[in-house]
């Protein structure tokens, strides 16, 4: 039953950002004058449809994407109101809504999960994990406040674990603001170890230290983060604080991950389709059933909710055919020529495109398929 729970709540996850993306698209054509034909949720077979005044509404079977089908969108039309026949900054303006609905999507779905948590947590040095912490050896001290690493500004904790993490080379320069000053770390080393034993009855691991002399068997850690971060007070300012630095933190790291994918960090085989976001959003809800209750892990799904709401909205402004930011390139190309590139011409560039993404939809599909 909870798996059925899980798999319900996921699908609704993935209608809810799929329906903002669309409804940004939507929302803004209205709003420049725009004709809007067709206005659907998912794809493949209609479920349900309803004839406004001039628009279709639809509801598809595949909760896999959505559409929002303006007239002179694709072709020539010689109606006043259609898509192809308004200003550059109009259509400009519809075409990056959905990406922009996506990612204040995001945002408030972080204001929601940063008053969730008991603590704010900061870029600013607290402690050390132990005396023998090699960040501190290499001259960081407590109170730093961390600005950069390796060149890479530090908005959050996200991007403290993610570059110490995820850095091969342990061998870090680091920016911090020591007493007002900038302060350059050079050759500072991030990593610390202890001892530990996994107890039964609890199920968890317990951290022990040198004076430990009980029997049970040890093992050794290791993690680079060997520091702790500063609390900060969790008031309005400081949560629309927190939140919006999470989001920039996010979008940049999707747009990091892009850049790994494409320089072969990271292989075809490493991404997620349809099937694999609904198994994980299924699993972050980490829904669970009781009698006739059920509980939901709200904190995993929101912040699971957020990271892929914001990597909709930047995925979809790749200057890729089919995406929003590849007909925003033919904007731009057509702004700089002075004229538009030939409908027929854009629209086939983009039907490409289109099955070219769907050939990659069907193959993560099967990969995901195997995953479960």
């Amino acid at each position: 039953m909870s798996n059925v729970i899980g798999i319900v709540i996921a699908i609704i996850v993935f209608g809810v950002i799929v329906a903002i993306h669309e409804f940004g698209h939507f929302i803004v054509a209205k709003l420049c004058g725009i004709k809007v034909n067709k206005f659907a949720i998912g794809m493949g077979p209609v479920i349900f449809k309803h004839q406004g005044d001039e628009t279709e509404y639809s509801l598809r079977l595949l909760p896999i994407g959505g559409f929002c089908a303006m007239e002179g969108e694709d072709e020539n039309s010689t109606d006043q109101r259609a898509f192809n026949n308004k200003s550059i900054p109009k259509r400009f303006a519809v075409l990056v809504a959905g990406a922009t609905m996506n990612i204040i999507l995001g945002f408030l779905i972080l204001i929601v999960t940063t008053i969730m948590v008991d603590k704010i947590p900061s870029c600013t040095v607290k402690d050390f994990r132990s005396s023998t912490a090699s960040s501190q050896a290499s001259g960081l001290q407590i109170g730093d406040k961390i600005i950069s690493i390796n060149g890479m500004h530090v908005f959050t904790d996200m991007d403290l674990s993610y570059k110490i993490g995820n850095t091969e080379d342990n061998n870090f320069t680091v920016v911090v603001l020591r007493d007002g000053e900038k302060v350059t770390l050079n050759n500072v080393k991030f990593y610390y170890s202890y001892n530990y034993y996994f107890d039964e009855a609890t199920q968890t691991n317990v951290k022990v230290d040198d004076t430990y002399t009980g029997t049970e068997e040890l093992k050794l850690a290791e993690s680079r983060y060997d520091f702790i971060v500063e609390a900060v007070p969790k008031n309005p300012i400081t949560v629309l604080s927190y939140s919006f630095r999470s989001t920039i933190t996010t979008g940049r790291l999707i747009w990091i991950s892009l850049i790994d994918l494409a320089s072969g960090k990271y292989g075809v085989d490493d991404l997620s389709g349809p099937v694999g976001v609904v198994s994980a959003i299924s699993e972050a809800s980490n829904a669970s059933s009781e009698g006739e209750s059920f509980s939901i892990d709200w904190s995993s799904l929101l912040s699971l909710s957020s990271f892929l709401t914001i990597n909709i909205g930047i995925f979809n402004l790749l200057p890729l055919p089919a995406l929003d930011g590849g007909r925003i390139l033919f904007l731009v190309v057509e702004a700089i020529r002075r004229k538009p590139i030939p409908r027929e011409k854009e629209g086939l560039i983009h039907a490409i495109g289109l099955m070219l993404f769907f050939a990659l939809m069907i193959f993560v599909t099967i990969q995901d398929i195997r995953r479960l």
